[in-house]
């Protein structure tokens, strides 16, 4: 179990999604560039290929957790980490309900 203070240590935030391709050595992973408004672009890899086409998710307004240390995930680096929920067969990305600036914090 975390506590509120562990918690507070994650930088939730909004990103608007710039281009995603596949992985270039991994099925299942697509390669996501994003944009975090004031924090300037990032690129995340996420498990998520089997769920989005990558010209899906262009424009897309995502929730992602921005403080994480880079990742090298099948030989890409990830800086980040994209949020979804799964129900069984289905996957869906968190995100806000209209439309909002990339890089505002989640609370």
């Amino acid at each position: 179990m975390a506590t509120f203070d562990e918690w507070k240590k994650l930088d939730l935030r909004t990103a608007r999604v710039i281009e995603a391709r596949p992985h270039p050595n991994a099925d299942r992973l697509l390669v996501i560039d994003v944009d975090l408004g004031p924090l300037g672009p990032r690129q995340i890899v996420a498990g998520i290929r089997a769920f989005y086409a990558p010209e899906a998710l262009t424009g897309k307004t995502v929730v992602v957790v921005a403080n994480l240390d880079p990742a090298a995930i099948r030989g890409v680096t990830s800086h980040g980490m994209l949020l979804a929920v799964k129900d069984g067969e289905n996957l869906a990305i968190l995100g806000p309900d209209r439309e909002v600036p990339p890089g505002l914090p989640v609370s």
